[in-house]
């Protein structure tokens, strides 16, 4: 490119995006002078996703601005906690992020997501059908102009990914409502009801049941109830939210019996 000379400094939560040479101090960028702000952001290596204000010699400009000369850009993250207008706040997540999709969905956080991979244009298409924000760590799928929003998931570690999307969202916390394995709401369920996907060890030893209202899939208090109730109390205490299920209430614990 050979059009005007801008300087673009990025906000230290978004300096692992553009290459090395760019992420510290005000690195100067030459550009088409036809191209906008937001494409000029973008070329860089940083998704719209996580830009918050956009600075240019001082004043917020929007994405649509096209730089001139001279001009000295500061590109801010996104702010905390983040809104998202016009919808309930709701989820998609990509092939990848199965084990975020199951910590939200124990927090009662409304959080699609299938196992097999549609593909990014069949995603981005049910973030804008179904106004769900996109949670992915692909940044070409976060570029894609048809989402309803998104935001990158910066680490590669379900406990930080958590903390991380309800820190940014802070999204109401319904712990033990919804099924891990669908998304569905949780019911009480009737031992009788349920009785013949038990097992027998099952039937002593238990008496209190929830069942999801979409899949049928049943759940008790099994063995890993004590780590998944480490992961809601931490999450409520952190971020708020309803209190975990207390002893005689049905809980998403950590054993279902499948629909029969």
């Amino acid at each position: 490119m050979n059009g005007p000379r801008i300087h673009v400094t990025f906000a230290p939560e978004l300096r692992r995006f553009p290459a090395p040479e760019r992420r510290e101090g005000a690195t100067p960028v030459v550009t088409d002078g036809s191209s906008t702000l937001g494409h000029v952001v973008e070329s860089l290596g940083v998704p719209l996703t996580e830009v918050g204000r956009l600075l240019v010699n001082g004043r917020p400009l929007p994405v649509s601005y096209v730089p001139g000369p001279g001009d000295m850009v500061e590109v801010r993250a996104v702010d905390r906690p983040q809104r998202v207008p016009g919808a309930p706040l709701r989820f998609l997540l990509d092939v990848h992020l199965g084990r975020l999709a199951r910590r939200l969905r124990l927090l009662g956080v409304d959080a699609a997501y299938q196992s097999a991979d549609p593909g990014d244009p069949a995603l981005a298409a049910r973030s804008a059908a179904e106004r769900r924000v996109m949670l992915s760590r692909d940044r070409g799928l976060l570029r894609r102009r048809e989402l309803w929003a998104g935001a990158y998931v910066y680490s590669d570690r379900p406990d930080e990914q958590l903390r991380d999307v309800l820190g940014r969202f802070a999204p109401r916390l319904a712990p033990w409502t919804r099924c891990t394995a669908c998304n569905g709401p949780l019911v009480a369920a009737d031992k009788e009801t349920v009785r013949p996907r038990l097992e027998q060890g099952t039937l002593l030893t238990q008496d209190v049941f929830a069942q999801c209202a979409d899949c049928g899939r049943v759940y008790w208090r099994g063995a890993h109830h004590a780590r998944l109730t480490r992961i809601v109390e931490d999450a409520v205490a952190e971020f708020g939210g309803a209190s975990p299920a207390g002893e005689g209430a049905p809980s998403s614990a950590g054993r279902h019996a499948p629909p029969s």
